[in-house]
């Protein structure tokens, strides 16, 4: 499946040593630590953040405090456990624009928070985007429709529609440490498939989420968790074409082409897994990701998708596993392994162990505890703020911002509001 040979040389040692030293695990949190990293990332916004905001910085910095405090409050009052649910239908003019109007204050936080984060003023973000607009007009000219839409109902630029959906490609920085699964029929109790990941982003990110539920016309019914106003990222359609995601440390190098975004929405409108694979073979993305599908067929796969083109890691068979770090034998290297964050080893290997031990008889409440699991916290598969040294993808602020499980036969996406140690799954239906 892939498009190119890697220079990379495979170095399966390397995987073979991580995953076998298992012995040093870190004990089980207290009490007093959930509640010292529930704090941590509720209350505290990013150091750097913080830091410009003492200073004196600008409005725009200020604002993202002030809603990240308004967001830690009504979380410790109980009175918000869920993110908000968006809905929207018709053409893709009329989907942006009414997804605009419901998200303008995410939206509008998210493109101030993308240019303090970055560092690069608003203005020069616009212009970035705008080289990209040929490439969204000849490989997804709906989805430019529809930015045209979101700016329109959030009041604001197109240059700004376009910001939300290349995020750190306008930087060419990629972050996150989420960790995703699949689970074909063979291991489950009822038969069905279970598909999903904790996203693991900087703790900003959760007061610039929701649900959004889109009815396009002519095309499959689809739910989503996403932020910001970003046209396509994590969910499940009609059809039961489910996607999640994971970044990868190194690998192919960056080029000039369209983000991860828009193709994981064009991903939400095909019909079975054989559409997926063909859209990835034709689809340009300028950097590297990888991508745990399945379909209301039962049907499992893992991708990982590099701005060189698909690769299949191997070993896809009863359950699939990913976190950080390339599998493929193109990438599967020191050099990569390097670039990669060092817990990614020990996540992969605690999910496999854990799908492992339940296999056959795996329920929902065992994909939700595996989830909220806490081996080697904090920076576990549930993810928690911490203060040690800075990770490559991700640094020690970062936390589990959502938890999600598809369902795909039954056409069900639960979603977590933050830590799955801490708050409910909420279930949403097609």
């Amino acid at each position: 499946m892939r498009s190119e040979q890697s220079t990379c040389v495979p170095h399966r040692s390397r995987l073979a040593r991580v995953h076998s030293a298992r012995s040093a695990r870190r004990p089980q949190p207290t009490t007093t630590q959930y509640a010292l990293a529930k704090d941590k990332s509720l209350k505290t916004p990013s150091t750097e953040i913080q830091a410009k905001a003492e200073r004196g910085g600008p409005s725009a910095e200020e604002n993202i405090l002030d809603a990240l405090y308004t967001l830690s409050r009504l979380r410790e009052t109980k009175m918000i456990q869920q993110y908000p649910f968006f809905e929207a239908h018709g053409d893709p003019r009329d989907l942006g624009r009414q997804h605009g109007e419901q998200a303008k204050e995410q939206i509008r936080g998210y493109l101030d928070f993308l240019a303090v984060s970055l560092r690069i003023s608003r203005e020069q973000l616009r212009q970035r985007a705008l080289r990209f607009q040929p490439l969204f007009e000849k490989h997804c000219p709906d989805l430019l429709a529809e930015a045209m839409g979101l700016a329109e109902g959030a009041k604001l630029t197109l240059a700004d529609s376009l910001v939300a959906q290349l995020r750190g490609e306008l930087a060419q920085v990629n972050d996150g440490a989420c960790t995703t699964f699949a689970i074909g029929p063979r291991g489950t109790a009822t038969g069905s498939t279970f598909v999903g990941q904790t996203s693991d982003n900087p703790p900003e990110l959760e007061g610039f989420g929701y649900v959004l539920k889109l009815q396009p016309t002519g095309k499959p019914a689809i739910l989503m968790w996403t932020f910001g106003g970003m046209l396509g990222y994590h969910g499940i359609n009609e059809h039961g074409v489910s996607h999640f995601a994971n970044a990868l440390g190194g690998g192919p190098s960056w080029r000039f082409a369209l983000s991860h975004y828009p193709l994981k929405r064009l991903i939400l409108e095909q019909g079975s897994l054989r559409g997926v694979l063909q859209l990835m073979r034709e689809f340009p993305v300028c950097s590297n990701g990888n991508y745990m599908l399945a379909d209301g067929s039962g049907a499992i796969l893992d991708v990982e998708l590099t701005s060189d083109g698909p690769f299949v890691p191997e070993l896809q068979d009863r359950f699939l596993v990913h976190s950080n770090h390339y599998l493929c034998t193109e990438h599967a290297c020191d050099t990569n392994f390097r670039l990669s964050l060092p817990d990614s080893f020990p996540r992969l290997d605690r999910m496999r162990t854990l799908i492992d031990e339940n296999f056959g008889h795996i329920e929902l409440v065992d994909v939700q505890r595996f989830l909220a699991d806490h081996d080697g916290y904090p920076v576990s598969i549930c993810r928690h703020s911490h203060t040690g040294p800075e990770g490559p993808m991700l640094g020690p602020s970062g936390k589990t911002v959502a938890a999600l499980i598809a369902e795909p036969e039954q056409r069900r996406l639960h979603v977590t509001l933050g830590n799955p140690c801490e708050n409910p799954f909420v279930t949403y239906s097609l």
